[in-house]
């Protein structure tokens, strides 16, 4: 595990995202959310692609999990489809099993009792039982997909705040920028419970400086 995966693994996404903002940077994933508040996943995307079946064509699943290396977030996109699932039981276990950092889901997942017990972090757009083979065919694997508008590049954090995608050659300027934010935050709270105002805090540690885009 590389040192900035631990640094970035010690960060919330808000700190994150506030820092890709700062760096003027889109990695926010809209709609997707944990499925459980404790989950928790960092590490290189592995990216998976799904299309619609068509009427002469038949589906297929994904053995690609196979291939997964065990540090890797996998990030599946299926077009954002809730009326079919990409994800259930048997994945889970085996990611579980191989030690997957976790499953990013544009889309939804089935089987969510086995991914709470197994506390494999999963997160989606929802949660639905109808499965998708023969509903849904595997088209790439390990290439750029984008969710919510974001292209996925390595890497990826996410937690109880939702998700967000890091570009590998800006990975370091942005955990600095997250990490010094954190800093700040943290500061802000101990003066106001040492008896300082909330405003006097924010501007004796430059909040608002953290909250717009750098100028550098």
């Amino acid at each position: 595990m590389s040192d900035l995966v631990v640094r970035l693994r010690a960060l919330p996404t808000a700190a994150i995202s506030d820092a890709l903002d700062r760096a003027g940077i889109e990695g926010a994933l809209h709609g997707v959310t944990p499925l459980s508040n404790d989950f928790r996943a960092v590490g290189p995307a592995f990216t998976v692609r799904y299309a619609a079946v068509d009427e002469a064509g038949a589906g297929t699943v994904g053995d690609f999990l196979d291939d997964v290396p065990s540090d890797a977030v996998i990030v599946i996109d299926n077009d954002g489809r809730t009326d079919v699932t990409v994800w259930g039981g048997i994945m889970t276990e085996v990611a579980a099993h191989r030690g997957i950092a976790g499953t990013v889901i544009n889309g939804v997942c089935r089987d969510v009792s086995a991914s709470l017990t197994q506390n494999y972090p999963l997160f989606s757009r929802g949660r639905f039982m109808r499965t998708g083979k023969d509903r849904v065919r595997l088209v790439a694997v390990d290439e750029p997909v984008t969710v919510s508008g974001i292209e996925i590049r390595p890497g990826v954090c996410a937690d109880a705040d939702g998700v967000v995608v890091v570009p590998a050659a800006e990975a370091e300027r942005i955990t600095e920028s997250a990490e010094r934010i954190e800093r700040v935050e943290s500061d802000i709270v101990a003066a106001a419970r040492a008896g300082s105002t909330l405003r006097e805090s924010r501007v004796h540690f430059g909040y608002h400086t953290l909250q717009t885009r750098s100028q550098t």
